[in-house]
């Protein structure tokens, strides 16, 4: 077998596949392709809505065909228009309303209503050496823009708190696909066990309510095509008293006595937060008896005028929508002296200044101590001796020889020397006869006195 013979089965089955990849491509080329919106297109009622679609393909082409097609809700077709090579053939009953956009195969819908909600299906044929199709559906949503919401207030009057209950609801008079959402003080609102929402969200229920749901609420509604907010609503509640307090712009406050110099003229405030206002009365106690002496916030003393020097008032507070009321007692003490001044001239002393003070009271007292330990005993000797009777007090003086008995204070050692000479001892010291003090007994003994002074030693 020669080798053209055999290659020729070879050849045949190459010459078939080149055929069929050249067809293959050739198909491929020549495609049509359709480019279209891929999401949803939004639209808005009364106004205009255009469908972008635009087509390219890479064969000659002899004539080319778009046709509009409408699928609404009940998935019928309508034939909306069709053209072929730009020549545009509409369908009677929309064509003031649709219209091609050459040079591609776009449409315009003008004006767009909720009707025109649906699938719009277009499709394109090209006829060359062949005839090309392609189509692609897109899908419209229309619209109606929400209107600035409205928000209610029940119970309109308000609510007692831990006691009433206040339900908002958000309406608005248009608006298609309307989804709500609650806003306090500019931030969103969660549900809680306080805030319980409706199944739409357009309904707020604050259960019961409580003074820190007092804020600014409102509605914020959104569609897909809108957004308004609401205006600021503030539901009114009830609630207080609460912090009962007494100040005065006069006297020196401790805790809940104030002191004031004689003369002055007080004015006390009395304030609570409550909502309404509270209603306001000062009783004074005295004799063991209490009596309402004003009525409002304000009370003034004339310091001058009170006999007592300590006066007990009270402030009763009483809120007359939720029923409760607080009250707060204070003492007042009339002085002479001026302690809101002395108060205030400590208030401005430096801190060397209060450092030097209490040094110089601790080395002043330290001193005092020890002048008092010092000479105490002295005290207490000559008290004892002023009280024993005058015979003993005069003895101790002729013994002594001096006038005063203090000047011998002392511890005396008696000690006893045997003297075998017999002869009197004296002592070798000089002494005057005024201090002489006899050292020999009948036998001869010889006494030696030492005198102990408290402090110091001294052997006489």
């Amino acid at each position: 077998m020669g080798h053209d013979a055999f290659m020729e089965p070879f050849s045949n089955s190459f010459c078939e596949l080149q055929c069929k990849i050249y067809f293959l491509l050739l198909g491929i080329c020549s495609a049509l392709k359709l480019t279209v919106p891929s999401h949803t297109i939004q639209g808005i009622e009364g106004k205009p809505l255009n469908l972008a679609v635009d087509y390219n393909f890479n064969i000659t082409a002899s004539e080319i065909q778009i046709i509009w097609l409408f699928e609404g809700p009940p998935t019928t077709l309508k034939y909306l228009l069709s053209s072929v090579n730009q020549s545009v053939v509409p369908d009677l009953e929309y064509q003031q309303k649709f219209t091609l956009i050459p040079p591609n195969a776009s449409l315009m819908i003008n004006p767009l209503h909720i009707s025109d909600e649906g699938n719009y299906i277009v499709k394109v044929n090209v006829r060359g050496n062949e005839t090309i199709a392609a189509s692609q559906k897109i899908q419209v949503a229309v619209d109606v823009p929400v209107t600035e919401p409205i928000v209610h207030t029940q119970p309109s009057s308000g609510a007692v708190e831990y006691v009433g209950n206040i339900t908002l609801t958000c309406t608005v008079r248009k608006g298609t696909r309307v989804a709500y959402q609650w806003m306090k003080n500019g931030k969103p609102i969660h549900a809680s066990p306080s805030y319980t929402f409706s199944s739409n969200n357009d309904t707020l229920l604050i259960v019961p309510v409580v003074k820190e749901d007092i804020g600014n609420y409102s509605c914020l509604a959104t569609n897909p095509v809108s957004v308004m907010e609401s205006e600021i609503i503030t539901p009114i509640i009830y609630y207080g008293p609460y912090g009962l307090t007494v100040n005065s712009d006069k006297g020196l406050k401790v805790g809940e006595v104030f002191t004031v110099d004689v003369g002055e003229d007080i004015l006390f405030d009395c304030s609570a937060d409550s909502n309404p206002p509270n209603t306001y009365s000062w009783i004074q106690r005295a004799d063991n008896a209490t009596y309402v002496i004003k009525y409002g916030p304000h009370l003034e003393i004339p310091s001058g005028k009170v006999t007592q020097r300590t006066i007990d008032y009270m402030c009763c507070a009483y809120n007359n929508v939720t029923g409760k009321r607080d009250e707060t007692h204070f003492t007042v003490i009339i002085t002479s002296v001026g302690l809101e001044k002395l108060a205030q001239k400590g208030k401005s002393l430096s801190s060397l200044a209060v450092i030097t003070g209490i040094s110089l009271f601790l080395i002043l007292s330290m001193t005092l101590l020890f002048l008092w330990k010092r000479y105490q005993p002295y005290k207490v000797i000559q008290k004892k001796l002023q009280s024993s009777p005058d015979a003993d007090y005069r003895k101790a003086q002729t013994f002594s020889g001096h006038e005063n008995a203090l000047d011998d204070f002392g511890i005396y050692e008696f000690v006893a020397f045997p003297d075998a000479t017999g002869c009197s001892r004296i002592s070798n010291q000089p002494v005057s006869d005024s201090d002489f003090i006899p050292r020999q007994d009948i036998n001869s003994t010889v006494y030696e006195v030492i005198r102990h002074i408290p402090e110091q030693d001294h052997q006489e």
